[in-house]
Formats: structure tokens, C-alpha cells, sequence
């Protein structure tokens, strides 16, 4: 995960092109971390523009080879000797993440990069998320103790079958063609076009969102999934990551990596026995109580869990995640507890439990959010 810049460039880079506003997340050498700085400006820009009657489409890009890796990482850990430290930020991009899904004006996301966690949340939930040849998506939270979150367990929860738990507990990279197929992504368009498609958008100076998608199409390629793709696996999938606990999956998707043509399985298994314990518990949990709740109950969720995986309610994992692969990059994690025998269920039922009303996330719960994808149905039952 990238570091905190130093740089006084800004994070995110507001420009006014006729009605078109185009949004670019700024510090390429960082992978475009989203930062306290980088929410408060996102937040100032999209909620300033949403309301001026000028503006009809808005436009969000990466500089460099990143749309967004996600959370700055290291805003959390130089935090953790203050547990509230991060309250607020953290607050404000919850309220981002439901402000996108709802937001009033037509968007369009320019997605040639990585885009991983918290950065994917600028990508999935807008009208129109253009991916390349060059992207790379994960949800990668589980294994360093933390949670799969941004309104991702809503969005992972209706994927076609199990695809979601597995993409949360594993981390797994999904390409441009990939997220295509699975309706994360609106469009693909090859990477050497993005910068015309960019000009078309902006000589076409409207919002009006058959226009948009029809000057999209004229750039844009069938996505056609690689025959290796995990969304060739799905049965495989649907077997394993249907279990009720982590310990049965591991055990059921072990099984199958035995039977001819899974050795696939050997390094995502490897992974997983990697992982946090308590991260991959949480994240379980979260992704099966999204199945059946709205987006505004899920990020309501996601954000207890955030404040209470921070506060070290019942571990220290996230912060030993974010040591081993951030500050002293030497990729060897020690898990408390370290097995998932011994994550108690009951500290579990600690971390899920609701606030009292006045401070739990304030979001309205009736607004209907965009992204439904093509799986609004559950899969699953209790």
C-alpha cells in the first residue's frame, strides 16, 4: 500500500469544462490512497456541483497507474494510539460512499488502474464505470484483520451465488473484462482510447445519459471473459463459500483442490491460511447479513464494524496487518487470536452490535441507491 505524500500538490484536482467537471485523483506516486484530504475534497467538489445548476455531468479519473488503491493505510496505523482519531474521516467517507450511490447528476468513472477497496467505492455504485485492458479490481481488506467495507458487503452479497463471498475473503484480482461480465463495470474500452473517449465526453458538454452511453459505446469492446477466469469456476465456488463458517470453507474448498483441474485452489488456499483469522470471521459474517439488507443497513454496519475494528474491540489484527505489509514490509503477520478456533463467537456478536441511535451513521434509509447489478435477489438464506 502506497505512503502519506508529502507533496503539496492537492489530492484530488477540480477542472470546469463547460457543463462537464472533471474530478482526478492526484497523487499517482501514492496509487491515489484515498486520505483525509482526498474525502474532504471529493465530499466539497460532488456535493458543490451536485447543486449548481450548470454542472449536468461529472467525470473522475486516476493520475498515473492507479484510479485508487483504496484507504491510506497508514492514517490508520499512526492513529491507533488515538482510537477516535480517524472518527471523523472515516464518518465522511461513509456518508461519500451512499452520497455516490444516490447521487443526482451523471457520472462517469475513468477506470485505468488499480482500483481496490475503498477506491473501487468510486467506481462500481456511478451511472457509467469505464474499465481498460489495464485495470485491477480486489476487495483485499479480510486478510490484514480489517473488513470488506465501502458498501461492498452490499454489493458482494449480490453477486451471482457465492462469487462475492469468495472475492471478499480472498482478496482475489478481478480484470476489466471480468467486471464487465459481473455489471461492476458499465464498459470496457481499450486503454490507448481512454483519453479520446475523455474528449468525446467533454466536446459533448451534457448529461443526458442515452447521449453519454451512446458516445461511450463508440469506443467501447465485447467483454469477453479469459477461459481461466474465476467466473469460469463458479460451481466450485458455489460449493465451497456456500458453507456457514470459515473453517467449513477452508475445509470444503481444501477438498477440492484435490479433484483434477482445481490446482488453481493451491495459491488462493495458501492465502487464506494467511490471513487474519478474526479479519476473515468479520468479513464473513458481514457479506451473509448483507444478503439480506438494504445499502443504507449495510453501510450503517460497515461503519460500526470500521470503528469498532479500530478501537481494537476484540483484536489488534488490523494494525499488525498494516505493520506487516506497510511499515516494516516484511510480509509476516502475527495473528491474535491465531487460529479461527479460537476467535470467540461471542466477541464477534461485540463488533455487529448497534450503537445507540444518535451515533450510528446518519444516512437516509429510504433512498434507493443505482447500483443493483444484475443480482438484486439473494442467493442465500438463513
Amino acid at each position: 500500500m502506497a505512503q502519506t505524500s508529502n507533496s503539496i500538490d492537492p489530492a484530488v484536482v477540480g477542472e470546469e469544462k463547460g457543463h462537464v467537471r472533471l474530478l482526478t485523483l492526484n497523487r499517482p506516486r501514492q496509487l491515489n490512497v484515498i486520505s483525509p484530504e482526498t474525502v474532504k475534497l471529493l465530499a466539497g467538489y460532488l456535493e458543490n456541483w451536485e447543486k449548481d445548476e450548470n454542472v449536468q455531468l461529472i467525470l473522475i479519473k486516476g493520475a498515473g497507474r492507479a484510479y485508487s488503491a483504496g484507504g491510506d493505510l497508514r492514517v490508520f496505523y499512526e492513529g491507533k494510539t488515538s482510537k477516535d482519531s480517524c472518527l471523523q474521516v472515516v464518518y465522511r467517507f461513509y456518508w461519500l460512499c451512499y452520497h455516490i450511490h444516490s447521487y443526482k447528476k451523471t457520472q462517469v468513472a475513468l477506470v485505468n488502474g488499480i482500483a481496490m477497496g475503498g477506491g473501487a467505492a468510486l467506481m462500481v455504485p456511478i451511472n457509467f464505470s469505464i474499465v481498460t485492458d489495464k485495470t485491477v479490481f480486489a476487495t483485499p481488506e479480510a486478510a490484514i484483520g480489517f473488513h470488506t467495507d465501502c458498501g461492498f458487503s452490499y454489493i458482494h452479497s449480490r453477486l451471482p451465488g457465492y462469487l462475492g463471498e469468495y472475492l471478499a475473503l480472498t482478496g482475489a484480482r478481478l480484470n476489466g473484462k471480468e467486471l464487465v461480465a459481473l455489471k461492476l463495470a458499465t464498459h470496457l474500452v481499450p486503454s490507448e482510447k481512454l483519453s479520446e473517449l475523455e474528449q468525446a465526453l467533454v466536446s459533448l458538454n451534457k448529461g443526458d445519459k442515452d447521449q453519454v452511453k451512446s458516445v461511450i459505446e463508440q469506443f467501447s469492446s465485447e467483454a469477453q471473459v479469459d477461459a481461466d477466469s474465476i467466473l469460469n469456476k463458479q460451481s466450485v465456488i458455489d460449493e465451497c463459500f456456500s458453507k456457514d463458517s470459515v473453517e467449513e470453507i477452508l475445509q470444503a474448498f481444501e477438498a477440492a483442490s484435490m479433484r483434477e483441474g482445481n490446482g488453481w485452489i493451491a495459491s488462493v488456499l495458501k492465502g487464506l491460511k494467511r490471513s487474519s483469522p478474526t479479519g476473515l470471521k468479520i468479513t464473513l459474517k458481514s457479506i451473509r447479513e448483507a444478503r439480506s439488507q438494504t445499502l443504507a443497513e449495510c453501510l450503517k454496519r460497515e461503519f460500526r464494524l470500521t470503528i469498532n475494528i479500530l478501537r481494537s474491540m476484540i483484536s489488534d489484527d488490523v494494525y499488525e496487518g498494516i505493520r506487516a505489509l506497510t511499515i516494516d514490509k516484511d510480509n509476516s503477520p502475527k495473528w491474535d487470536p491465531s487460529s479461527l478456533e479460537n476467535v470467540d463467537e461471542k466477541d464477534l456478536d461485540k463488533v455487529f452490535s448497534p450503537y445507540e441511535p444518535h451515533l450510528e451513521l446518519q444516512i437516509p434509509e429510504t433512498e434507493e441507491c443505482r447500483w443493483g447489478g444484475k443480482y438484486e435477489k439473494s442467493a442465500y438464506s438463513t
